[in-house]
């Protein structure tokens, strides 16, 4: 059977996560009931990350298989077209090799997080960044992430229902900078836990607020456990922007 990969955009503000839910509409439920309305197949889709409700993609990778071959311009066309008006676009669709795999073939998940840093509420942006108007230190909060990239055992930074098998992963890339009142919280990894993200950085800001020294966000990590986490940072602010293969 010929094998698709979409790359997708979506604005997760509408949905209830990526996931399928039985009383709830989700990204995951909208794409599969474009494929059958196009295709006439009732198909299951994998994705290469599971998005909490919210949480919106720049660069969201499904991979899917149909009974026979389409035109990868078509099936990019008719998805645009099925998927209307809910805010979700495909950007790309192609063929791939039947071991291709949206989940398992990825060898790094990018994640970007923006918190708006002004005294004034977002009007244009309302649900897609975090807004703080405190003044937030952006190089405590960088000096902070820096301490804890590596491989570490990241319960602190787990959710409660997190279902993978360990905590353990391995943090290749994790920065903080300023671009004017937008501060960008940027997050590389094979794999993340669930809501890991939005844990460490609801964490970067209590050092942002001089709350917290950067050596008591690495103690946090270092304790291992959720009790010692920052409040969880809202899911407004996160994208998950690019999957690599």
């Amino acid at each position: 059977m010929p094998r698709y990969k979409l790359v997708i955009e979506y604005n997760g503000g509408p949905f209830s996560g990526w996931q399928r839910q039985a009383h709830a509409l989700s990204v995951q439920q909208v794409i599969e009931e474009a494929i059958t309305r196009f295709s006439g197949e009732t198909v299951g889709i994998q994705a290469a990350g599971r998005t909490d409700s919210g949480v919106h993609a720049l660069g969201q990778v499904v991979s899917f298989d149909l009974s026979r071959d389409w035109d990868p311009f078509r099936i990019r066309e008719a998805m645009n077209f099925h998927t209307k008006p809910h805010p979700i676009a495909i950007i790309t669709a192609e063929a791939v090799p039947d071991e291709f795999e949206a989940r398992f073939s990825a060898t790094a998940r990018h994640y970007e997080y923006r918190i708006l840093n002004r005294r004034g509420r977002p009007a244009l942006d309302t649900g897609k960044v975090w807004h703080v108007p405190m003044d937030l230190d952006v190089d405590a909060m960088h000096f902070a992430a820096q301490s804890i990239l590596g491989k570490h055992d990241f319960t602190t930074f787990r959710a409660a229902e997190c279902q993978a098998n360990s905590p353990i992963r391995t943090l290749d890339t994790f920065t903080v900078s300023r671009q004017g009142e937008i501060i960008v919280v940027i997050a590389k990894a094979r794999s993340f836990l669930h809501s890991q993200v939005r844990s460490m950085v609801g964490s970067l800001k209590l050092v942002g607020e001089g709350r917290w020294t950067p050596a008591a966000f690495r103690a946090a990590l270092d304790a291992h456990d959720r009790s010692r986490c920052g409040p969880l940072a809202p899911p407004d602010g996160l994208y998950l922007t690019k999957v690599d293969y």
